[in-house]
């Protein structure tokens, strides 16, 4: 427990959370612009007639997409093994303390769909 009485750590307990979200989101961005790019090479470079085949980048842009989601995941288990320690007079009243997890976790989920439909396609 801090002690500090101050909400200021809350915020800015968020706030590191929502830079790991960022950071998190511009690895699943370069994931799905290394694996787009691959395609976009292959098909520019080869004949029309070769079916497309599975490539590095492909499992390069995926596997950045899945480091984010990890990002998420464990930025999310950071921030709630801070909130609680913090004690009442650190968390405003009737605050949601919840609303950035959520955030992540739907951002993880969309991550992983993305990273199924790269897969997948």
């Amino acid at each position: 427990m801090s002690y500090l009485n101050d909400p200021r750590v809350l915020f800015a307990t968020e706030r590191t959370l929502l830079a790991w979200n960022r950071t998190a989101i511009a690895l699943m961005g370069f994931g799905f612009l290394v694996e787009r790019f691959g395609l976009f090479l292959h098909v520019v470079l080869s004949h029309q007639s070769e079916p497309l085949h599975r490539s590095a980048s492909l499992v390069i842009g995926i596997a950045f997409i899945l480091l984010g989601v990890a990002v998420l995941l464990l930025s999310v288990r950071q921030y709630r093994k801070v909130v609680s320690t913090l004690g009442a007079g650190e968390i405003p009243n009737g605050y949601w303390v919840n609303a950035p997890v959520l955030t992540n976790l739907v951002m993880a989920l969309l991550g992983l769909m993305l990273a199924a439909y790269l897969a997948l396609v």
